[in-house]
């Protein structure tokens, strides 16, 4: 039975339930029944879409703008994040050995000690078997110090001549001056090194400071 149908009998038992409006020859229109509201069954008007074409193609570019944008949101805090990780990866591997070379270092400054300590036997070329040990210490420190440059980057500098730089140098004496209008070293008490182009030993020198001028 469809929707009309039943609502036409039930606009029939209406008026059978009531003999004054039947008596009267009254007769209920199915249309109001369909119309009127039941208690309950009222449901909230609902929004309807935009059916012009423009708008909805707007509507479309506007949303595709916004999922473009976070996906370049998110692929440049990809990128950071990658370059963080790889940029923390080579500097792990490039200063990993840093405390292996530092044990090194103290015995490349015996090797300089007794190289210096050999010269004045040597230049006087009073021992002659001596002179061949010496030469000997030098060849070694020689190629220590080329293996540790070419394969582990490790460079040391020389400061003697050079302006008093507080990033390459620790001063553990100070003197006066007239000959010099700047902090320059005058001597070397220990080297200094680098590894991959980073200090990670100052150099101990004797500064020569110029002295003040007098008013």
């Amino acid at each position: 039975m469809s929707k009309h149908s039943q609502n036409k009998k039930h606009a029939e038992d209406i008026v059978g339930e009531n003999p004054e409006a039947e008596q009267a020859g009254l007769e209920i229109n199915p249309e109001i029944l369909e119309k009127r509201e039941v208690p309950g069954e009222s449901e909230a008007p609902i929004a309807e879409e935009s059916t012009d074409p423009e708008q909805i193609i707007a509507d479309l570019q506007a949303k595709l703008a916004e999922s473009h944008d976070q996906f370049l949101r998110k692929a440049a805090d990809f990128e950071n994040f990658r370059k963080r990780m790889n940029r923390e990866k080579l500097e792990l591997t490039e200063f990993a050995n840093q405390n292996l070379i530092l044990d090194l270092l103290p015995i490349i400054d015996d090797f300089e000690r007794a190289i210096k300590s050999a010269e004045v036997c040597s230049s006087l070329k009073t021992c002659n078997e001596f002179a061949g040990f010496y030469e000997g210490i030098i060849m070694i420190e020689k190629r220590l110090s080329s293996q540790l440059e070419s394969k582990w980057k490790l460079k040391r500098f020389e400061s003697a001549g050079q302006v008093f730089d507080p990033s390459l140098h620790e001063a553990i004496q100070m003197d006066k001056s007239p000959e010099v209008t700047e902090a320059v070293v005058v001597e070397d008490y220990l080297k200094g090194y680098l590894l991959n182009e980073k200090v990670i030993r100052f150099a101990k020198v004797k500064v020569l400071m110029p002295e003040e001028v007098k008013e």
